[in-house]
């Protein structure tokens, strides 16, 4: 048994010009993401729990492009609108499943700045690589556990399974990363340096904004599909894509921009290319 893939309804006549912008989206998250990746595999110095919970976040970023656009470019390119039932099982328990990932990879982050702004001087003893390895496991394990379910309920449509694993994921992770933010707040406002107050915040800004560009779009497409009654379908199609893949792309640009190690280390790499 095979499913058709509607595409874009409404849009089929501009397919070509949209596999444009997703094509470009494809290729940057590949380059960034992989750019990073191999820069923290690469630099000893890079690796710490920080870095280490970031490449770990890149993976999953790569592994969710990897299983929605490869398949999205061929129906706007070949027009292959067929894919069997296990493929778009498979795919889906790929896409549904790194966003638990990521989603529990944010709250470990989150974590890993509390001890970082809180406990500076012994975030080495609290943060070790054991410890990022368990965190890494058990955000595996939650992807995995939540996810795989779903194609044998498919079978039987339950909608009651989906809002737990909405309210359990977006809903429990927001909280213990605002549980985490609240007392890196109360830690912040207990400086008396202004400067310090400042080191402070920068530290965590670059995960601040990586939340909001992951949590924003996500509540947002999910809104639309139960509030949104009156919004064209390919409305909610373009949504739910965006949603899924403006993180992957900016992720690595956040992390460029608000990191001192990573911008330095693209420098160096870019200095001794040129000389």
């Amino acid at each position: 048994m095979t499913f058709t893939l509607m595409g874009i309804p409404g849009l089929e006549a501009q397919h070509l010009w949209l596999s444009l912008p997703f094509l470009s989206m494809f290729l940057a998250i590949l380059i960034s993401n992989g750019a990073i990746l191999f820069m923290v595999a690469r630099e000893p110095t890079l690796h710490t729990p920080m870095y280490l919970l970031l490449a770990l976040l890149m993976v999953a970023d790569l592994i969710s492009t990897l299983a929605l656009l490869p398949k999205l470019l061929c129906l706007f390119w070949f027009n292959d609108r067929n894919i069997a039932v296990n493929a778009c099982f498979t795919q889906m328990f790929f896409i549904h499943g790194t966003s638990v990932v990521r989603s529990a990879l944010l709250v470990a982050m989150a974590f890993d700045r509390f001890v970082a702004v809180c406990e500076p001087l012994h975030y080495n003893t609290v943060l070790s690589h054991s410890l990022v390895g368990r965190l890494g496991l058990m955000a595996l394990a939650k992807g995995v556990i939540l996810i795989l379910p779903m194609p044998l309920l498919l079978q039987r449509p339950n909608r009651i399974y989906g809002l737990f694993v909405i309210l359990l994921v977006v809903g429990l992770d927001l909280v213990l990363i605002g549980f985490s933010y609240g007392l890196i707040l109360q830690a912040v406002i207990r400086l008396n340096s202004r400067d310090a107050i400042c080191k402070a915040l920068n530290t965590c800004s670059a995960h601040l904004f990586v939340i909001l560009i992951t949590y924003v779009p996500a509540l947002f497409s999910s809104l639309t599909h139960r509030l949104g009654h009156n919004i064209p379908p390919h409305a909610h199609i373009l949504l739910a894509n965006l949603y899924l893949l403006l993180p992957s792309v900016f992720n690595p640009i956040i992390y460029g921009m608000k990191t001192k190690d990573i911008q330095v280390k693209v420098a160096k790499c870019l200095c001794r290319r040129h000389s």
